[in-house]
């Protein structure tokens, strides 16, 4: 069964190929498996994997040659979907996905940043992240109100970012990331395993938008035993 707004299957390739890049686990030059064996380490077929490589090579990250195989080019402008996703496997990788616990219009809390607006609501959007399928951190997002009346669970992608920039027009252009502890909220589900009220590693993140103005808050509440928060300079 698809999870509720996954992303299209050659899209998950071509995005855990991207994170496997900027993290340097497929490097410049390299050579990728022949594609059927590809196709079938993924659970695809053929077509589908090429559609995902065919997003590599329009992004300069892969050389296509026929008879010489598929060649990594790591450009230094990675992008991607999840460019700006932090939290990797503790053996590194992993590809996100995301679980809606909830949805709702609340009042702006006075213990989150400015959001940009004097629009007195906000859409909190309460969620499990997991990477490879297995659970890593509890996350609360706050978005300005201004952007939109309606919001419900099912309207959201997999990805926040990819729904911000195709439904409500919204690029992230910048995001800063503050990292701490902070006791895990009493409504993390069990499958995250940190017991609530327990010290867990907070990510407290700010965004602003094309516009250079602040948008969005986010914390999440990091498994260590499971994930680590990663940022590479470059």
């Amino acid at each position: 069964m698809t999870e509720p707004g996954a992303l299209p299957a050659y899209l998950q390739i071509s995005e855990m190929l991207i994170r496997d890049i900027a993290a340097g686990r497929l490097a410049d030059g390299q050579r990728l498996p022949p594609e059927r064996e590809m196709a079938a380490e993924n659970g695809v077929s053929v077509m589908t994997l090429r559609k995902a490589l065919a997003e590599l090579e329009a992004r300069k990250l892969l050389e296509r040659r026929q008879g010489s195989g598929n060649t990594i080019r790591a450009n230094g402008e990675i992008g991607g979907v999840y460019a700006l996703f932090r939290l990797e496997l503790l053996e590194g990788g992993g590809f996100p996905t995301a679980r809606v616990l909830d949805v709702s219009r609340e009042a702006k809390p006075d213990n989150i940043p400015n959001l940009g607006s004097d629009t007195p609501f906000a859409w909190r959007i309460r969620r499990v992240r997991s990477l490879n399928r297995q659970p890593v951190s509890a996350e609360e997002i706050w978005l300005d109100g201004r952007f939109t009346e309606t919001l419900a669970a099912e309207d959201l992608s997999q990805s926040l970012y990819l729904y911000y920039r195709e439904t409500l027009k919204l690029a992230i252009l910048r995001a800063e990331d503050r990292v701490g502890v902070d006791p895990t909220p009493d409504w993390t589900p069990d499958e995250v395993g940190l017991p609530s009220g327990a010290p867990a590693c907070l990510v407290a993140r700010r965004t602003w938008s094309q516009a250079n103005d602040p948008i969005e808050f986010s914390r999440s509440w990091v498994n260590t035993g499971r994930a680590r928060y990663v940022a590479r300079i470059s």
